[in-house]
């Protein structure tokens, strides 16, 4: 009757115990998809910012045609991806649109003293700052759930529910070492 009791309680401590790990792993789970949703905001926000940016650089500088349709196809390449490395693909090919858009503009000295600009200007650089921001907690929140998911006896739950690793969110390698010049 001991032996069977001991048995019980081992059992139900495995129990217990499994409960636990799946519990936390969908809590890390959550707070994976509730960080992304932020880098959205934030991304979302930045999309919103650009059209206005390149309307007003466009009335200084009518003939640079080509740098604001790349603008604009970066940023509907942006808004369309569909997974996280596709994201940071499409970030990094916008971030260089931008550069060049900014690049533009330092050719025209009345743009740069326009008063609409130079707000677009400040809003883009604090856009800037909340999605490097965001990024950088969605990247830690994601470490924190492969990471719980790769461990003993946590990855054995993890494979019998299955659950999958995310993305990190990631920017080329020489954007991610330049950030988008938002002033002159």
């Amino acid at each position: 009757m001991g032996a069977l009791l001991v048995l019980l309680i081992i059992i139900g401590l495995v129990i217990v115990a499994a409960i636990g790990i799946y519990n936390g792993l969908i809590v890390l789970r959550n707070r994976c998809e509730n960080a992304w949703s932020q880098v959205d905001v934030q991304l979302r926000r930045r999309y919103d910012l650009i059209p206005n940016l390149v309307e007003t650089v466009k009335g200084y500088a009518k003939h640079e045609r080509e740098v604001f349709e790349r603008v604009t196809q970066a940023r509907t390449s942006a808004i369309n991806a569909n997974t996280v490395k596709d994201q940071g693909q499409a970030e990094t090919m916008l971030t260089g649109a931008l550069k060049s858009l900014f690049a533009v503009a330092e050719n025209y000295p009345d743009l740069k003293a326009n008063q609409n600009f130079l707000m677009l200007q400040e809003e883009l650089a604090g856009t800037e700052s909340k999605i490097a921001f965001a990024r950088q907690f969605y990247n830690d929140t994601v470490m924190k759930f492969n990471q719980k998911q790769q461990v003993f006896p946590a990855n054995i739950i993890a494979n019998m529910f299955g659950f999958k690793e995310r993305d990190y969110f990631e920017i080329g390698e020489a954007e991610a070492k330049e950030p988008v010049k938002v002033s002159f």
